[in-house]
């Protein structure tokens, strides 16, 4: 059994307050992927670049034990291209330069090894290819989960519903999560998403945490205070791959357990924006894991004396 991760693979180049990067390995799939791989030792990709992506790219996957047989190599093309930058209070951007190349008619192709998938994490991708990797697959995987943005909702309302339907988990932001429902406050905003076919809906609320709505359970679980945030490109997906690597590792989906996987995926996004790109979490020890994980349950702890 395996976790297949989807989206984009790219180039980024990123400036900040704290400084600025020429193009490095970015994209939803390449920091969820190096974060589920902690958590779970099957991990698999799926996505495209161009034959600018050197082998010295590819081994960022491979050095963590991930399986690139669905990573699309286009000859004589060029790979997906970001570029941005961020205000001071590192919570607002201006994208630079957005180059699609290879991801203008990307057509995700799920090799035969692949179809052993019990977990899929659905990078941010058109609802159209995301629906495409689920039909593709033979068997249903055991827990999907979605991750989306306004942009859809923006321009294909009606895929993305159609895509909300099929799939366990949604992940979205707190304005997101308003603009979807029609709804101004949150758990009257998650009640109505929950309708539309998910069975668990996380809201990300940057650096005020996250919330975990499944039938009646509320889970709100804490942002770990941060001197200093170098760059947040990536965090999202990297809470994503946390998340979802957890899960597969400890293999029973439940409330209990999705609560602990959203403290895990906080951990790995707490790492990521601690330098540029995806530098922090390449080379993070057990030790150092497991120590943030730590402290985000003694951020929390506390007990009532009568």
């Amino acid at each position: 059994m395996s976790l297949i991760i989807i989206g984009t693979v790219a180039f980024d180049a990123i400036e900040t307050p704290f400084g600025k990067t020429d193009k490095i390995v970015g994209g939803a799939a390449t920091y969820a992927s190096l974060a589920a791989s902690y958590f779970y030792n099957k991990v698999k990709i799926v996505g495209v670049v161009g034959d600018d992506f050197l082998q010295k790219d590819i081994d960022t996957f491979t050095n963590h034990g991930i399986d690139t047989e669905g990573l699309q190599i286009k000859a004589g093309e060029k790979s997906f291209f970001w570029s941005g930058k961020y205000h001071n209070d590192m919570n607002s951007r201006d994208t630079l330069a957005t180059e699609l190349n290879v991801l203008a008619d990307f057509d995700p192709i799920i090799p035969e090894s692949y179809q052993d998938c019990e977990y899929l994490m659905l990078g941010n991708l058109t609802p159209q290819i995301q629906q495409t990797v689920i039909n593709r697959l033979s068997n249903r995987p055991k827990l999907i989960v979605l991750d989306t943005m306004n942009f859809w909702m923006d321009v294909a309302m009606d895929d993305l519903l159609k895509t909300i339907s099929m799939v366990d988990v949604l992940t979205i932001n707190d304005a997101e999560a308003r603009q979807l429902s029609g709804e101004y406050a949150l758990v009257k905003a998650a009640k109505k998403i929950l309708t539309m076919g998910p069975k668990y809906l996380i809201i990300k609320k940057g650096e005020h945490g996250a919330l975990l709505f499944h039938e009646n359970q509320i889970f709100s679980a804490p942002a770990l205070p941060l001197a200093e945030v170098f760059d947040p490109t990536g965090a999202g997906d990297t809470f994503a791959g946390g998340f979802i690597g957890y899960l597969a590792k400890v293999g029973t989906i439940n409330f209990n357990n999705m609560k602990n996987a959203i403290i895990y995926g906080s951990a790995l996004a707490s790492f990521c924006v601690e330098k540029f790109g995806n530098e922090r979490i390449l080379n993070l020890t057990e030790a150092e894991v497991a120590g943030r994980i730590q402290e985000f349950v003694n951020l929390s702890a506390f007990t009532i004396e009568a």
